[in-house]
């Protein structure tokens, strides 16, 4: 079967993640020692052991999912499962075009590192804030953040009647009582260190733009689809603009899977912890199918034997 690979972001973190996988395979073991060499911290200890608290740091989170996600897509390719196309969510497209053969392993651990550390650093120079809303279109959402002052606007459009708002925390709560107002089923703020997404994350942008001018990147032999125009790219020197416009700008997955579907992709593989994509592709289009793989068994079960 021929699998479209997508690659889930912050929140698909758990403690003991990739754990079965460091015992099991060879690979997994020196992708975590050279992750340690990189991070200068022990992401292997975070990752099995948490607390997990210290695990959903920014600064821990991203790089643990990145890694665990890069571990499984080379696993599969290794043993010939390679994609045919690729997307992220958000952190998710580091490990995407990882997989896709734009960058290494050590580049995008090294932009992911930077990319992390700049995030948690804009949320305490830039307090902000997210929240969900749950049971209103997009029009509606685009409506309400724009009937507010102060900074507020969407940061995820991640399936229909599921959007996530970013900014100031003012403007996110009164976007979020609006909502209330207008009839959302759910608008609660969510638990994040920053206002990711949004035109607060501007300095994080500014720093990262550094670190992607001085990252060699290939062009892409297969489509990577991404999030800020959810259009497929392959234009290695294209790739980088995209990725450093992601910061401030809405992921937009829904029309990804869309337009992904209507390319022709209807079998997708979910490569890394936890299964929040495949719940998300059920909801945008029920025709496809989604498989998942981020567990040492599953991994097994796609026909890898090591």
């Amino acid at each position: 079967m021929n699998y479209a690979f997508i690659f889930p972001g912050q929140a698909s973190q758990f403690v003991g993640m990739a754990a079965d996988l460091y015992e099991k395979y060879d690979l997994a073991r020196a992708y975590f020692d050279r992750a340690n060499e990189i991070l200068e911290f022990d992401l292997q200890d975070i990752c099995f052991n948490g607390p997990e608290d210290v695990l959903k740091k920014t600064i821990h989170t991203q790089p643990a999912i990145f890694v665990h996600s890069t571990i499984v897509s080379e696993l599969l390719k290794n043993h010939g499962i390679h994609p045919v196309a690729v997307a992220g969510h958000s952190l998710g497209e580091y490990s995407a075009l990882v997989c896709a053969g734009v960058m290494s392993f050590e580049d995008g651990l090294k932009l992911v590192k930077q990319r992390s550390q700049l995030m948690y650093k804009a949320g305490q120079n830039n307090p902000g804030t997210m929240g969900a809303i749950i049971g209103l279109d997009a029009e509606k959402v685009y409506e309400i953040c724009k009937s507010v002052d102060g900074v507020v606007q969407p940061a995820n459009f991640n399936s229909p009647g599921q959007i996530a708002i970013s900014g100031s925390h003012e403007a996110v709560q009164e976007a979020l009582q609006k909502a209330k107002d207008a009839g959302s089923r759910k608008a609660v703020e969510l638990v994040v260190s920053g206002a990711f997404h949004s035109p607060l994350m501007k300095n994080a942008e500014d720093g990262l733009a550094i670190a992607l001018n001085a990252t060699p990147m290939n062009d892409s032999d297969i489509p990577f689809y991404c999030n800020v125009t959810a259009q497929p790219v392959r234009k290695g020197a294209e790739i980088k603009e995209k990725l450093l416009h992601q910061l401030t700008r809405p992921v937009l997955w829904q029309d990804i899977i869309a337009r992904m579907a209507a390319d022709g992709f209807k079998n997708y593989l979910e490569v890394g912890p936890g299964k929040v994509l495949k719940g998300l592709l059920k909801r945008i289009d029920r025709s496809v199918n989604c498989d998942i793989c981020g567990t040492a068994d599953q991994v097994e079960a796609m026909g890898v034997n090591v």
